[in-house]
């Protein structure tokens, strides 16, 4: 007789919002501790509340995450991946950006500083900003984490 192999599952377990890493952490940690059959454990920062586990059945999900204080309880079935694909593939850091808009630098030695874009390079994600406090515009290349929106170009007249 053939031995049957149980396929991964993925499961949601519901958190208090704003402590999904913590508890994904912990029921990682507890798995690894009792050697649970648990593949996986993920916390999208694109989903609040939510941790999703892949784990084989649901009985090793709720032994998991029993007694962790966070873990309030589990979403009812199975989730498809296709549900959670798009949480899996980082997004680029200049998304939404556009040529115009006004940002203000949040890292590096013009931080605090105000421009405006000029050039997208979304290929190595950075872009071409010009400063509004310099006497002379000078282009400056950064990375698009090192800048935060303030005002789009629509709004900028």
């Amino acid at each position: 007789m053939e031995e049957e192999v149980q396929k991964p599952e993925i499961f949601a377990i519901r958190t208090t919002i704003g402590q999904e890493k913590n508890t994904a952490d912990m029921i990682a940690s507890r798995a690894e501790t009792f050697h649970l059959p648990i593949k996986s454990v993920l916390a999208p920062p694109g989903i609040r509340g939510y941790v999703f586990v892949e784990a084989v059945g649901k009985s090793s999900v709720e032994q998991a995450r029993m007694g962790i204080k966070h873990a309030k309880g589990m979403v009812g079935g199975r989730i498809p991946i296709e549900e959670i694909e798009q949480f899996l593939v980082p997004k680029p850091s200049i998304t939404g950006m556009e040529v115009g808009d006004v940002v203000e630098m949040v890292s590096g030695p013009f931080r605090g500083e105000r421009a405006r874009i000029i050039k997208l390079d979304e290929g190595k994600e950075e872009l071409t900003v010009e400063l509004f406090e310099a006497t002379v515009p000078i282009p400056v290349t950064v990375r698009g984490d090192a800048v935060k929106v303030i005002q789009k170009k629509e709004e900028v007249k």
